[in-house]
């Protein structure tokens, strides 16, 4: 009990004090080590860091962010646009659906949220804006539309709590497609919604002409997902080898079709995604250890205990855990988030009959919300940088997507076959 109090409540003085997640991470585990197991081999310590990161299935991660950042610098992103508003542009608010479903189709060949901040949102705010959408819906739809591809498969999110939890990646790929779906259509109905409101049109219907022109053009960008996709669900490589293929294909695709990026090109994303994948895989390896001695400290054990001695069942459980979530995305970027709360919160719901795809859903759906809730949603920070507009700005159009939101995480964590359908029939 002494330790588990002493872990949690070092890791959140180092939060409100501002300390880097590295810092708050690494400082608990290396003092409850130094304080209660000061007999362990350090060696120990390091073992467990450098084995929890040495799995070929965490390989996915650097592969798809640096595929995620060709495609946001190259044409692949603008063409998967132009092929869903030929397709949905000239409904009333038809930007607004093509901001959704241009959001959703990046994610799904990049599982990254703020590569598709990056990537869509100075291609979609200046239609937004001509649309008559209001500033700061158009702000908040950007963003929010981004946090589709945290669900969407291939998601980064999904793989950290695979990683974590043992579950299948192939299941939660399920999981997640549908659940985005969800989030996708609530978001949707809140842009008919305002599109009514502020008298937004569309633009004129595409003829068949035109939409067979934007899909000969996005051909090669919609080959991305169907490869990846495709070959994941029929079993022809695994999420990892998919991670690679990923790459490759976008190499291929921008460099000698689209001839949208040169070597020099190449190289410089290279070096920026390099520096992304060692500060993940350096919190993977500080989390790893983190949870060795939540582990120790049989923290799941007295949370089960303490349950159990007030009657709680899984919805007081699910409701705990999501106001948890909450709390710590207001503050914590989304992997930190699965690493501190995670190896703590899994066991407990696999003791109460939760199924771990479910509960895999929830977990993605608060990290999702995380990305966009003031003050520090890293998705906020990424949208005042691309758009060059006041972060606060940004926080003041996000709050109707952050109660859509809270809606579909209600529905997911309380109708267990929103999550658990699609991966039943599938597996």
């Amino acid at each position: 009990m002494i330790l588990g109090t002493a872990i949690a409540l070092m890791a959140v003085l180092m939060l409100v004090a501002g300390f880097e997640m590295l810092m708050v991470l690494g400082i608990p585990a290396l003092a409850v080590k130094a304080g209660f197991f000061d007999r362990m081999p350090d060696m120990i310590l390091v073992q467990r860091m450098t084995g929890g990161i040495n799995q070929s299935l965490l390989l996915a991660i650097p592969f798809f962010l640096f595929a995620a950042e060709l495609m946001g610098r190259g044409q692949i992103a603008g063409r998967l646009t132009g092929l869903v508003r030929a397709l949905v542009g000239h409904a009333r608010g038809g930007i607004g659906y093509t901001t959704i479903g241009a959001a959703m189709g990046f994610g799904a060949v990049s599982g990254s949220a703020p590569a598709t901040v990056a990537a869509m949102g100075h291609i979609l705010y200046p239609e937004l804006r001509r649309a008559k959408f209001r500033d700061r819906f158009s702000l908040g739809l950007i963003v929010s539309s981004a946090e589709t591809a945290l669900l969407i498969p291939p998601s980064i999110t999904l793989i950290v709590y695979g990683w974590i939890t043992g579950t299948s990646i192939t299941a939660l790929f399920a999981a997640g497609l549908s659940v985005g779906l969800v989030l996708g259509l609530a978001f949707a109905i809140l842009t008919a919604i305002e599109a009514r409101r502020s008298g937004v049109a569309g633009d004129p219907r595409a003829s068949l002409a035109e939409i067979g022109l934007a899909l000969r053009r996005a051909g090669w960008a919609l080959g991305l997902p169907v490869l990846i996709l495709g070959g994941i669900y029929s079993g022809l490589f695994t999420p990892t080898e998919a991670a690679v293929v990923s790459v490759v294909y976008a190499i291929l695709v921008e460099m000698r079709v689209y001839r949208s990026l040169d070597l020099k090109g190449l190289i410089a994303i290279a070096e920026k995604s390099a520096v992304q994948n060692a500060v993940i895989f350096l919190l993977l390896a500080l989390g790893t250890a983190l949870s060795y001695f939540i582990t120790l400290a049989q923290i799941p054990g007295l949370l089960i205990a303490g349950l159990e001695a007030v009657r709680a069942g899984p919805v007081v459980f699910l409701m705990i855990a999501n106001i948890a979530f909450i709390i710590a995305g207001m503050f914590v970027d989304p992997n930190s988030i699965q690493l501190i709360l995670v190896p703590a919160l899994y066991p407990v719901a696999a003791s109460l009959g939760i199924d771990p795809v479910h509960f895999g859903m929830i977990v993605a759906v608060n990290v999702t919300l995380g990305m966009v809730t003031p003050p520090f949603g890293l998705d906020l920070f990424v949208a005042s940088s691309t758009l060059q507009t006041p972060v606060a700005e940004i926080i003041a159009g996000i709050w109707p997507f952050i109660l859509v939101n809270l809606l579909v995480l209600m529905l997911v964590t309380y109708v267990p076959g929103i999550a658990t359908l699609a991966p039943s029939l599938l597996m």
